[in-house]
């Protein structure tokens, strides 16, 4: 159950507090923060704590200051045990050398003050357990086991099957999960929350659980996930948790920015001119600025960019700008974080590599350059400017388009009101949960009840049902007959009789050890034209695994300059049709754009209501620019583009909203038909609606259709007549019906394919290593497409095959959502127009020339905007005459 923490008086901590950690602090620091007033004496008095602040906002000294005070008070009696106090939990192995450091200075300090007083203090241990730990190093915390441990999911999860260790876990006191925003919506974070507990079982007493997370939302479930349930009396209650939401402290200096006056009537020179001539001029009156792109690819661009055209501020006999992203290895990763602590450099451009609690030391300028995609993600990103509490984060999203302009300036209003939107936090994930009833089984012998109910303790399995419980058994049993015939064995026995179950064989531990994990393996996948049998392969390049999955037989991607058809794929080559007339239906890009997310959308479609509310009052251009001066923060330059934005689009077609959903039909130049729904619902959700109604249109039609998706809307298109509109009513009588629906819709495609490898790798049915030796992402898949087809014939309920369709539908798309919208059309709170236009109108130019942006240069693309724009202009002079 979650309670507010109370701000505490500062004389209850100074009196919890030892001499020695008291003198200690206060020479390091003037005051408690407001961080430690809410939560240092919670710890201190063993009480579960989410403690949820901005980033530099003294979280981790918070969770630790009790905890080395406690430390403190037993090394000065002599009655430090041989044993684990501790464990503190990251994502990140950089940011737990960072934890290490930050702990062993003021231990040392501590230390050197007892000396000085002539106190006799036992020493405190720390060490950091992760994959790059030497084996010695890890024999030695066998014998002198760390007081405080610092791990990673995976390292945890493996100290949790290893038996010698497992003894120094017999009292922990405390564990700390940091960055707990970044675990708890994705399968690393569902991996762990079932470790916690497994972790609980193993103490003899229960350890206080400290979260430690940026500003998040919905901060009451992320308590739930943090402390789980406890039966009482045959009966699951939540655990109580306190709650420290200190997010209404730190100060921001938040602004949009546009390096050009008109964001349209332009050219290409004048936007890369201004652009860059704006990042340099940032760079420049600012000691060290941090740039976020979004993409790898960009940041690399960013920088040979400005190097070029300021070879004088970055092109020194010493580098001033560096790049960092998730390709470069890790000694150069390493070398940049060094360098910007040191202050050595002016600017770091990254893709999304720095946006958690890594130390940088001192920055005090954060560049977005293209919207975020969500108000977390923007206060996290500007929260790593002036990163002590007390700092102002100073933060400039810079953006080249109007769709951009509209939903970066929404996006702050939002940011800067508080209103954060919500993560999804992955439940009842069967790979996952396979993985780690292997590792209890490895453990020990369990009675199946037993098991069950401490699966149950966890937030992210309190819903488990029986049946999946079971069905997982099964698998890991070896139950399912046919699976032995494609090497996949028993992993577990399972007797009925007694209820109990245990490990198989004498490798289960090395197996569970060298494949523990659930980020999935990825690489490149060759792209090679499909020739009859007698020719040789011609291959073209790669692409990444990722841009496959999003690929449906039919689509035209670019790459190298030219058009090539996807036809299908095999292990991991992509085979493809060289002699395509059609444009691209889908950009190189799209696979590393983060999805905008659905509580921001629906701020958006909220904004785009009230405009259209004014103009349908016939409100001036004054009263709409006034109003768009008091809702949101623009300049005078940003406040004329969206009245114009808006004004063109009201005039020449209608504007969409969270009441109304617009089709928009029109036929290109080569008579192909299009129909553009403005569904502005964030591209997870967009991906749902587009796969289903195309699904239900194809169906009606016998014709494949294509689709275009981004987070403003989805278009279908085909040369032959489609029934949308049919489809989409047929959708939204049946809301319930869309899982069903987009289960058969996703059957045959590839992100089915690459998924059902990924559930299948995490829940041990592939193993990526045997006996010492890798098996490569090649050969994974290989065995991946004949697994598939077993266990489609075995069964369609086989447990990986269930989790496979959850993950696409809940985690890649989002089905609660987009059945919500679907719900709202049938209650008449959402209504359908449809309109006909020579041209599409201007909310979905970005839609429409999304796919051709690789084969249209720059220049091409800015002259197409301009003509269409032009001719928009035409239509609404023709009509206003």
């Amino acid at each position: 159950m979650k309670t507010q923490a109370k701000l505490r008086d500062k004389k209850e901590i100074l009196l919890a507090l030892d001499p020695l950690v008291k003198e200690w602090f206060f020479s390091h620091f003037k005051e408690f923060s407001l961080p430690q007033l809410y939560g240092v004496m919670p710890i201190c008095e063993r009480k579960n704590i989410l403690i949820s602040a901005p980033t530099g906002g003294t979280k981790t000294l918070t969770a630790f200051l009790s905890i080395i005070n406690y430390l403190i008070i037993l090394a000065r009696k002599n009655e430090l045990e041989n044993k684990v106090y501790c464990v503190y939990i990251s994502p990140l192995k950089a940011l737990s050398n960072d934890i290490f450091v930050n702990l062993e200075k003021p231990l040392k300090e501590i230390k050197e003050l007892a000396k000085k007083k002539k106190i006799k203090l036992q020493n405190i241990r720390v060490a950091v357990r992760t994959g790059d730990t030497a084996t010695k190093a890890k024999s030695d915390m066998l014998r002198k086991p760390p007081h405080i441990l610092i791990t990673t999911p995976e390292s945890f999860a493996i100290i949790l099957t290893t038996k010698k260790f497992i003894e120094k876990f017999s009292t922990v006191e405390y564990i700390i999960l940091d960055e707990i925003h970044a675990l708890a919506c994705n399968k690393r974070g569902t991996h762990l929350n079932l470790s916690v507990e497994r972790l609980e079982e193993l103490s003899n007493i229960a350890p206080v659980r400290i979260g430690l997370s940026a500003t998040i939302a919905p901060i009451e479930e992320i308590a739930k996930y943090l402390v789980g349930y406890a039966k009482q009396d045959d009966k699951w209650k939540e655990k109580n948790c306190l709650v420290a939401d200190v997010n209404f402290v730190k100060k921001m200096d938040l602004k949009s920015l546009s390096p050009i006056s008109d964001l349209i009537d332009t050219t290409a020179k004048e936007m890369q001119q201004g652009l860059y001539s704006l990042l340099d001029e940032l760079i420049q009156k600012h000691n060290t600025s941090l740039i976020f792109t979004n993409t790898r690819s960009a940041t690399e661009r960013v920088i040979n960019h400005l190097k070029e055209m300021f070879p004088k501020n970055y092109q020194a006999v010493e580098e001033t700008i560096g790049a960092h992203h998730s390709s470069l290895s890790k000694a150069l990763r390493f070398k940049i974080e060094q360098q910007l602590r040191e202050g050595k450099l002016k600017a770091v451009v990254t893709s999304t590599s720095l946006e958690l609690g890594i130390d940088i030391g001192y920055v005090d300028l954060v560049i977005l350059l293209g919207s975020p995609k969500s108000v977390a993600r923007v206060l996290q990103r500007t929260g790593r400017a002036g990163h002590r509490i007390h700092n102002i984060s100073k933060g400039r999203l810079v953006v080249l388009d109007r769709d951009d302009l509209v939903e970066c300036s929404v996006m702050l209003k939002e940011a800067l009101e508080k209103k954060i939107d919500k993560i999804q936090i992955p439940t009842c994930c069967l790979d996952v949960l396979a993985q780690q009833i292997y590792g209890m089984a490895i453990q020990k012998k369990w009675n199946v009840e037993e098991l069950l109910n401490l699966i149950r303790k966890s937030y992210c399995y309190h819903d488990l049902s029986r049946e999946d419980f079971l069905s997982v058994l099964s698998y890991l049993a070896g139950e399912y007959s046919g699976l032995e015939t494609k090497h996949v064995y028993g992993k577990i026995w399972y007797d009925l009789k007694t209820g109990e179950l245990g490990k198989r064989g004498r490798l289960a531990r090395m197996i569970y050890m060298t494949n523990i994990g659930t980020i999935p393996e990825e690489s490149f996948v060759t792209v090679v034209i499909a020739y009859p049998k007698d020719r040789k392969e011609e291959k073209i390049g790669f692409i990444d695994e990722a841009f496959l999955e999003r690929l449906k037989k039919g689509d035209v991607f670019v790459l190298g300059g030219y058009k090539y058809q996807f036809l299908y794929s095999k292990g991991m080559k992509a085979y493809v049709n060289a002699s395509v007339i059609r444009p691209p239906t889908i950009p190189s890009w799209f696979s590393e754009m983060l999805p905008l997310s659905f509580d921001l959308a629906m701020a958006i479609q909220h904004f785009r209501k009230l405009i259209d509310d004014l103009f349908r009052k016939n409100k001036s251009e004054r009263e709409i620019k006034k109003f768009i001066n008091s809702y949101l923060y623009l300049d005078k330059r940003a406040i004329n583009a969206i009245y114009n934005y808006f004004y063109e689009q009201y005039h020449y077609a209608k504007i969409p909203h969270e009441s109304k959903l617009l089709l928009e039909r029109y036929k290109d130049e080569n008579d192909k038909s299009y129909v553009i729904f403005h569904s502005l619902y964030g591209r997870r959700v967009n991906d749902a609606l587009s796969r289903a109604v195309a699904y239900i249109a194809g169906k009606h039609g016998r014709r494949d259709i294509e689709i275009g998706i981004n987070d403003n809307g989805f278009f279908l298109a085909s040369y032959s007549p489609m029934q949308v509109e049919k489809a989409l009513k047929l959708l939204s009588e049946k809301p319930e019906a869309l899982k069903e629906i987009l289960e058969q819709a996703i059957e045959r495609t590839e992100v089915f394919k690459r998924r059902f490898r990924h559930c299948a790798t995490r829940s041990l049915m592939i193993l990526r290593r045997y006996k010492g030796e890798g098996k490569s992402v090649g050969k994974q898949q290989l065995k991946s497409h004949f697994l598939l087809a077993a266990v489609k014939k075995i069964s369609q309920d086989f447990p990986i095959l269930r989790e496979t369709r959850r993950e696409i539908l809940e985690d890649l798309m989002d089905i609660k959502n987009a059945t919500e919208i679907l719900k709202r059309i049938k209650d008449g709170k959402i209504k359908t127009e449809v309109i006909y236009n020579d041209i599409p109108s201007p909310f979905s130019f970005n839609l429409i020339t999304q796919g051709h942006a690789d084969l249209l240069k720059i220049e091409s693309k800015i002259e197409f905007l301009k003509r269409m724009h032009q001719k928009i202009l035409e239509k609404i002079s023709q009509k206003m005459d």
